[in-house]
């Protein structure tokens, strides 16, 4: 047994104690924390979170990014498998978040105390984060749950990138199933081939049963932020897509629970505009729904 995976396997079982006390239960908690083997996406790109919830490893000899912490839970499965990776979870500098639900940002926290990394979000992100519940303004807020609150966030404004060594993240602005939603760009090479990966925010028009895309007090500009991030999405450069629920980007119709799968078939230039079509004809869905109600 390598030094790296003891020095995993511990830091793992250490997380279990904490976390286990901390761990949210909801109904679909359980399916989505369901145990999926790391595997590499394309080059220094891997997957690193259980089979229901994204959790991705971008590494550098100068430090990591990982993106997406899951549910509180979910944290020592993801050291784990950084560990099996061969990576140290302490060379972990920079985690980022997709959206400040439960079910994605649950785990940052103990994350971040086993890395000692920042955490980086949007501005409209930060205080959710550091404060561990959504505010009034989200439209799923009468569904979600509170999360362990995150120390170290750093707020980062439109149109700016995250650095970590040779790594860059070009941070795409997604507000509208969350008003401080990010999506992130960046490239990543193998065998002399570099693609474009983007690791998109949940795109859909979900709320709890009181909130109304077509117009609402809540976040008037929900319909229309989710408009343009969805042409975000469709407009940027994008080889792989990687979502916030992997099924999304049908990321288990290529890979098994075991990691394996051929990943030259994750290689798609039209996989970010498959996905930003699906999520506007939902949006205008939901929309004529409303307005239905209306009559």
């Amino acid at each position: 047994m390598s030094r790296v995976w003891m020095f995993g396997l511990a830091a793992a079982l250490s997380l279990v104690g904490h976390v286990n006390a901390a761990a949210i239960e909801c109904s679909h908690c359980e399916a989505w924390n369901k145990e999926q083997a790391p595997f590499q996406l394309y080059g220094n790109t891997y997957y690193v979170g259980p089979r229901g919830l994204s959790s991705v490893l971008l590494t550098s000899p100068q430090g990591h990014v990982l993106i997406d912490g899951a549910l509180p839970q979910s944290a020592p499965l993801i050291a784990k498998h950084v560990e099996q990776l061969g990576f140290k979870m302490t060379d972990v500098k920079v985690i980022l978040n997709s959206h400040t639900h439960y079910d994605h940002a649950g785990g940052i926290a103990e994350l971040q105390k086993l890395t000692g990394a920042r955490v980086i979000a949007s501005d409209k992100a930060a205080p959710v984060l550091r404060g561990g519940r959504v505010g009034p303004d989200d439209p799923q807020v009468g569904h979600l749950l509170p999360f362990p609150a995150v120390a170290n966030v750093v707020g980062i404004g439109r149109g700016q990138s995250v650095e970590v060594g040779p790594l860059k993240l070009s941070l795409i602005h997604t507000p509208g199933h969350a008003p401080g939603g990010t999506s992130w760009r960046w490239q990543s090479c193998e065998a002399g081939r570099c693609v474009n990966i983007v690791y998109s925010d949940s795109l859909n028009a979900v709320s709890d049963d009181a909130f109304k895309y077509s117009g609402d007090p809540r976040y008037p500009a929900a319909a229309s932020d989710l408009t343009s991030s969805i042409q975000a999405i469709s407009a940027a450069p994008c080889d792989v897509l990687i979502t916030a629920h992997p099924e999304l980007s049908g990321l288990w119709d290529v890979i098994d629970e075991n990691g394996k799968g051929d990943r030259a078939k994750l290689i798609d230039a039209t996989a970010c505009q498959r996905y930003a079509e699906g999520a506007k004809q939902r949006l205008g869905q939901r929309l004529a729904s409303e307005k239905g109600d209306k009559k």
